[in-house]
């Protein structure tokens, strides 16, 4: 189903998501050697997607990846552990310091769901993946299911982390729902992100498309709480 994107009547001239991250902190450009260990890795998941979109799966080796781009089996697995990590683009995905520190001080706006938004952002936004790598990984992932078992042990992965952010800001305000579950919310916003960017010819980026789809989340809150007319 295609989330249309809509603004909520009840939310005049909201911030955009941008400009409410970038109330929290500047992002800092990386150094010569970081910009080049983040080519080098670009370039391992580049050659690892392209021998299996050509070979299938369990026809390429660490070895194929490294030779296609003149490195060593030790320099890839200082970059991934597996193959499979490689083939995803796996990497750990954090949100900035500043931010967490905005977040669980209660912040940036106060609001939870804004907030959440904010946190979605930032992860979204600092992603360095183009949108022609993130469509091979698509592919990749429904072309070959063993990485759906993957992705899915990488995102578990995360989620501690979410939930301990959430649980800290718990502390500083008492009204906050179950962490647990709000830390899903947080991976259903990055996917839906993702899935309605793909949905829409790949417009953009993904975190232009997370203010409509947490539109429709907020819009999906108030229908829930209004009464059926149906039902009566």
């Amino acid at each position: 189903m295609v989330l249309v994107p809509t603004t909520p009547p009840d939310v005049p001239d909201r911030p955009s998501v941008a400009e409410r991250a970038a109330a929290c902190v500047a992002p800092s450009p990386g150094g010569l050697r970081e910009r080049k260990k983040r080519a080098r890795r670009e370039a391992l998941v580049d050659a690892a997607q392209t021998l299996v979109l050509d070979r299938g799966l369990d026809a390429v080796t660490v070895e194929d990846i490294c030779a296609a781009v003149g490195v060593s089996p030790r320099t890839f697995f200082n970059y991934f552990p597996a193959k499979d990590d490689a083939v995803l683009g796996l990497e750990d995905f954090s949100v900035r310091p500043d931010v967490v520190a905005a977040f669980v001080a209660g912040g940036p706006t106060g609001a939870l769901l804004d907030d959440l938004e904010v946190v979605v952002a930032d992860v979204l936004a600092h992603e360095v993946v183009t949108p022609e790598r993130m469509a091979r990984t698509l592919e990749l992932v429904q072309r070959e299911p063993h990485l759906v078992a993957r992705h899915v042990a990488w995102v578990e992965g995360h989620r501690a982390e979410l939930v301990e952010m959430l649980v800290a800001r718990r502390a500083v305000r008492p009204f906050v729902p179950d962490p647990e579950l709000l830390a899903l919310v947080v991976m259903s916003l990055l996917r839906a992100s993702t899935v309605e960017w793909q949905q829409r010819g790949r417009e953009g980026e993904p975190v232009d498309h997370l203010p409509g789809v947490v539109d429709q989340l907020r819009a999906l809150l108030r229908d829930t709480r209004a009464p059926d007319p149906a039902a009566t």
